[in-house]
């Protein structure tokens, strides 16, 4: 089997074994995949994981002991927990201590011919979705976790920090509560994109001196913190969604002093994101920067690494 491989070089293999599918688990051969900032980061060192990268994936169930699922096209939930810690069964599987997290922890991913994953992490894709828009669900499902996270009201304002690829589609999810929500960047044609879809932006050095009730970390930085911090009103929210290799301290007193909460944000419910593409109440392919055969996939990790580039997509063409 071929595949996206990184043992602290990222190299395309052609020698790695197709996985083996247990009782309860699908076979799928992956159809097309996404590169993420998560994949991106673990390129850097974060979470230290070695294998087969890749998250974000639409493909087809070659097996499965569900006939409902076989021959379907599908995406799938990353996280596999144990299935019988106390956490899974209050249904926290997602934060099972022993749980595995495809392309990202324990468990390869999405960047090859062929993965597994449990039968009920899976969900189909109606056949009015495309392939390119499926591989968004898993990044636009996280985005809706927070709308399960806070209670947003219509007249609340909300700041998304980060004009990237997970900034742009939260403040469109947001937009469909909708709240009064403003994407604040540093890239004027990324920016241009947002406001083509009816969200307010602003520039970062034009953002001092407001104030939101909630405000929503996609910078992928150290430095997105800080700033939501002198962003958010007292006893107003703050959602983290980036993840990054680097560190650097941060002045927590502001937490306390204006009362702040402050929410880490991961991994979301699939069928509203489902929804909101076959409904098209959230727009992807403006997203879509570029679309690589996987014989170019190291050439697409670097695309996808270069400032400008939004969202690069991976066809799994063998």
């Amino acid at each position: 089997m071929q595949g996206l491989f990184f043992d602290g070089t990222l190299k395309l293999r052609h020698d790695l074994p197709v996985p083996e599918r247990t009782s309860g688990d699908a076979l799928i051969k992956v159809l097309m995949t996404g590169i993420c900032q998560t994949d991106i980061e673990i390129t850097k060192g974060y979470m230290g994981f070695r294998g087969i990268l890749g998250h974000e994936f639409v493909g087809l169930v070659q097996e499965s002991d569900n006939p409902e699922l076989r021959g379907r096209r599908v995406v799938g939930e990353i996280n596999c927990g144990c299935g019988v810690c106390s956490r899974c069964l209050k249904g926290m599987s997602n934060h099972c201590t022993q749980r595995t997290v495809l392309g990202i922890a324990g468990k390869a991913g999405a960047f090859a011919e062929y993965l597994t994953l449990p039968d009920k992490n899976l969900h189909l894709v109606p056949d009015t979705v495309s392939n390119e828009e499926a591989v968004f669900v898993e990044p636009l499902a996280a985005c809706f976790r927070i709308l399960e996270q806070v209670t947003v009201h219509r007249d609340h304002t909300a700041a998304v920090l980060g004009d990237g690829r997970i900034g742009l589609l939260c403040a469109q999810v947001l937009k469909t509560i909708p709240c009064r929500v403003s994407l604040i960047g540093k890239h004027p044609e990324k920016l241009s994109l947002a406001e083509g879809m009816g969200i307010l932006t602003r520039m970062v050095n034009a953002a001092a001196g407001s104030l939101f009730d909630l405000v929503v970390d996609c910078t992928g930085s150290p430095s997105g913190l800080p700033l939501a911090l002198e962003l958010v009103k007292p006893r107003g929210t703050i959602v983290i969604k980036s993840t990054t290799a680097s560190h650097q301290p941060i002045d927590i007193n502001p937490v306390v002093i204006n009362e702040i909460c402050v929410l880490g944000s991961r991994c979301g419910p699939f069928a509203p994101a489902v929804r909101a593409l076959q409904e098209k109440t959230v727009s992807v392919a403006p997203l879509i920067s570029g679309i690589f055969p996987f014989s170019n996939a190291l050439e697409a990790f670097r695309t996808a690494s270069q400032k400008g580039t939004i969202k690069v997509l991976v066809t799994i063409d063998f």
